[in-house]
């Protein structure tokens, strides 16, 4: 017995030894080949060559000491957690003390911006600098220079800074941002909490970001690390040019975790060029309300794929009126650029010249049509405005049909009165709806008091007219009808309905 288990034992411990001496051997050839750095190996010729041209941003304001919470710092501020300390004292605080008596005080915060110009010019981020009274650019060697604002733009969270040093400054170039490949290295540098000249590196990890932080929102989006205080910095390509604006953050705790967002260079450029020139942005304006090409309303217009943005109102008193663009059109192409989803059509009018006479392709009833529009202006009072569901109101009782989910009445002066309809608005009111149809997605929701225009294309007058228009698209083969809402303003959007 003893001497079989040993013989086992000794077979084991061969076995063992045999495949150790294969692992030692795998190892002494791995290890045999060059251990890889993580990252390319001119990430610090690429710092070492831009690193003067990042500043740090140093901005103070007066707050009052009497207001109840934490003052409206730009993010990034270090002095934050201070305030949000102090304020809670002062909460906390009985009798009356020190603080109880506080006159307006000062308050300090940082972010980091980059020099684009010999003579002084700064972009930096316009969250950074909102609301300040003084602005001060901290250059790499330390030196403090005091800055004016030449111009900004909340829109894209961009500013234009001019300092006047004593000597030419290091300036850096923009890159072009449409060349970014998914994927691609990228460098950071900035003043995260405080800390002036850091630099990090990641890849690009996703572009076109929408994050709904406003209406031209492409953003590059990378996991460098991009912290409190990086806003406004730059993010570089290996070739050292500026190839996007470090603008936000995902995080739950404050720090980096990997998903970090920068304005394009191909977006900022245009910016930074108006507020170099004009001191303002000069953006184009097409005058349309629009909304997204859902697959429901992509069917109903015969449209495969689904794209483009669906026109859901018109300006009376912008360019696309007179060029014969009309509710229910579908854009899928502005001055030779293809409209692929709805946040297409507002950044590529936004960078269209003022004035410049383009053409606009639209699908039409599913025809294909080319209409001229002469772009105008966006005001500042003007809102890049996309269509919006309607809130709820008291359901009407003059109910005299029923369909679709859908308690439809006439339009009588009384209901004009309830709902607070304009005279303009006409259609079929909307009373009450069944709990599917409030519940239901947003682009598919109805509200009491919204007002049923046409239904697929065709005008509709009363609830008998509605009934007899879904009857014939039910007789048709028809799955989805498209109705044009309007609410008590008159701003109409489109609607897919199940017909089912």
């Amino acid at each position: 017995m003893s001497r079989h288990f040993t013989s086992r034992h000794f077979l084991r411990r061969a076995r063992h030894g045999a495949a150790a001496a294969a692992l030692i051997a795998a190892v002494a050839v791995l290890s045999a080949k060059p251990v890889a750095a993580r990252g390319p190996e001119n990430i610090a010729d690429v710092a070492e060559q831009v690193i003067d041209a990042v500043v740090n941003i140093s901005t103070s304001q007066k707050v009052d000491s009497h207001i109840s919470g934490l003052p409206d710092l730009p993010p990034g501020s270090p002095m934050e957690e201070f305030f949000d300390e102090f304020f809670k004292n002062r909460r906390g605080g009985r009798g009356g003390g020190d603080n109880a008596e506080r006159g307006p005080r000062r308050v300090n915060s940082l972010g980091s911006g980059f020099i684009i110009d010999p003579s002084g010019l700064v972009v930096t981020n316009n969250h950074v600098i909102a609301d300040a009274d003084e602005i001060n650019v901290i250059l790499n060697d330390g030196t403090k220079l005091p800055a004016q604002l030449v111009g900004k733009d909340t829109k894209s969270d961009l500013a234009l800074l001019r300092v006047k040093p004593e000597q030419p400054l290091k300036p850096v170039k923009f890159g072009d941002s449409d060349k970014l490949r998914l994927g691609e290295w990228v460098i950071a540098i900035g003043n995260p909490f405080s800390l002036g000249g850091t630099v990090t590196a990641g890849i690009v990890s996703a572009r076109n970001r929408d994050i709904q932080s406003g209406p031209y929102d492409n953003y590059i989006q990378t996991d460098a690390a991009i912290n409190r205080g990086n806003s406004g910095g730059p993010l570089f390509s290996l070739n050292g040019e500026v190839i996007g604006v470090n603008t936000a953050i995902i995080s739950p705790s404050g720090g980096s975790i990997g998903i970090g967002f920068a304005v394009p260079s191909n977006t900022a450029m245009p910016v930074i060029e108006q507020l170099r020139q004009f001191g303002e942005t000069r953006r184009g304006w097409l005058g349309v309300r629009i909304q997204q090409v859902t697959d429901d309303i992509a069917e109903s217009l015969s449209i495969s794929p689904a794209r483009g943005a669906l026109v859901a109102g018109v300006d009376d008193k912008g360019p696309a009126k007179p060029a014969g663009i009309e509710p229910g059109d579908v854009v899928v192409s502005f001055d030779g650029h293809d409209i692929k989803e709805m946040h297409d059509l507002p950044r590529v009018v936004a960078d269209t010249p003022v004035g410049k006479v383009v053409d606009v392709v639209v699908i039409r009833k599913g025809k294909q049509e080319t209409h001229k529009v002469t772009v105008g202006r966006l005001q500042d009072t003007e809102k890049v405005a996309e269509a919006s569901a309607k809130q709820e109101a008291p359901p009407d009782k003059s109910v005299v049909q029923k369909t679709l989910g859908l308690e439809l009445s006439q339009l009588s002066d009384e209901q004009r009165r309830k709902f607070k309809i304009k005279s303009a608005v006409n259609g079929v009111l909307v009373a009450g709806v069944d709990a599917s149809v409030a519940t239901a997605d947003p682009d598919k929701r109805l509200a009491p008091g919204d007002v049923i225009v046409e239904v697929q294309y065709q005008a509709v007058a009363s609830p008998a007219d509605m009934q007899k228009r879904v009857d014939q698209l039910k007789g048709q083969g028809k799955k989805i009808a498209v109705l044009l809402v309007s609410n008590g303003n008159g701003d109409t959007r489109f609607v897919a309905l199940n017909l089912q």
